[in-house]
């Protein structure tokens, strides 16, 4: 990706920052749950007399869900073959991803095309290559806050599907603490990277004014964030820093914004139990049809 352009993953500090929040937040753990309970069923109906299998991952990251699903899927149809295509822009990640790869047994013999790159710019290249390469199975997992026009990729993603395809989306739940903090404090949060902020309810309207067939299924986390009300704790910044997208959180807004979004954290974005305060992190799992 061209240095110049806005940054649309993680590289850097960012990539600590951002498996620093998967550890705290449990993030991966539901999101695995839900792919344990939903997908034996969907790959079977998508998989169901078919020859050969292909799995798109559109912003993967370091694979850790997708080497999951890629087993999952292999162990619904062991005889049969399965290519694994991979768009992240994070050549960090990538890397990781391929590390991930190569300590997992059962993905030896898979092959895998990596394409390190941001999904705005693969779109281009199949456009200019003319080469459509379907896929029985497309994940698009926690990305679509990064793309600059969310109809013409999803439009995009979906044309990509084989028969009887699926393309999975899971983006945080609409009216959950993500979407409370960056829709009140949009004017602060929406300057780098994300310039706009999506959650389920902008992926469900574009799908209807498409008039696409979807299923969505909510997925329940929480996670503490009690650390983050407590100004001498290195967690609580470290979260804080994650969660609105900076560096430094105490150096990147006024006192007043700073105050702001503590008391929006606290009484609009979570639940007190025991003395702790959790934030509601719920995600949504949308099955688009192809």
């Amino acid at each position: 990706m061209a240095a110049e352009a806005k940054q649309t993953c993680y590289e850097g500090s960012s990539v600590q920052s951002f498996q620093f929040y998967l550890e705290q937040s449990g993030e991966h753990k539901a999101i695995l749950q839900c792919v344990h309970s939903i997908l034996p069923g969907e790959f079977k109906r998508i998989g169901a007399g078919k020859s050969d299998l292909s799995v798109l991952g559109v912003g993967s990251g370091g694979g850790e869900l997708d080497v999951q699903m890629l087993s999952l899927l292999q162990s619904s149809f062991p005889a049969v073959p399965i290519t694994a295509d991979i768009v992240e822009g994070s050549s960090q990640l990538t890397a990781n991803f391929k590390a991930l790869v190569a300590k997992t047994t059962n993905l030896q013999k898979t092959p895998f095309a990596w394409h390190i790159m941001n999904s705005e710019d693969y779109e281009e290249e199949v456009k200019s290559k003319g080469d459509m390469k379907r896929f029985d199975f497309i994940h698009m997992v926690q990305m679509l806050y990064y793309v600059d026009n969310l109809g013409k990729t999803i439009k995009f993603y979906h044309s990509l599907l084989k028969n009887n395809g699926r393309l999975m989306i899971i983006i945080e739940a609409a009216g959950g603490g993500w979407d409370t903090l960056w829709k009140t404090y949009k004017k602060e949060l929406c300057v780098d990277a994300i310039t706009e902020y999506r959650s389920s309810a902008e992926v469900v309207a574009c799908l209807k004014s498409q008039g696409l067939k979807y299923e969505e299924h909510t997925i329940h986390n929480a996670f503490d964030i009690t650390e983050c009300f407590d100004p001498n704790s290195a967690t609580g910044e470290r979260l804080l820093n994650f969660m609105t997208a900076k560096d430094h959180f105490y150096q990147s807004f006024t006192q007043e914004i700073r105050a702001g979004m503590l008391d929006l954290l606290r009484n609009k974005c979570s639940t007190e139990k025991d003395g702790r305060v959790f934030f509601n992190s719920n995600l949504s799992c949308i099955l688009v049809y192809a």
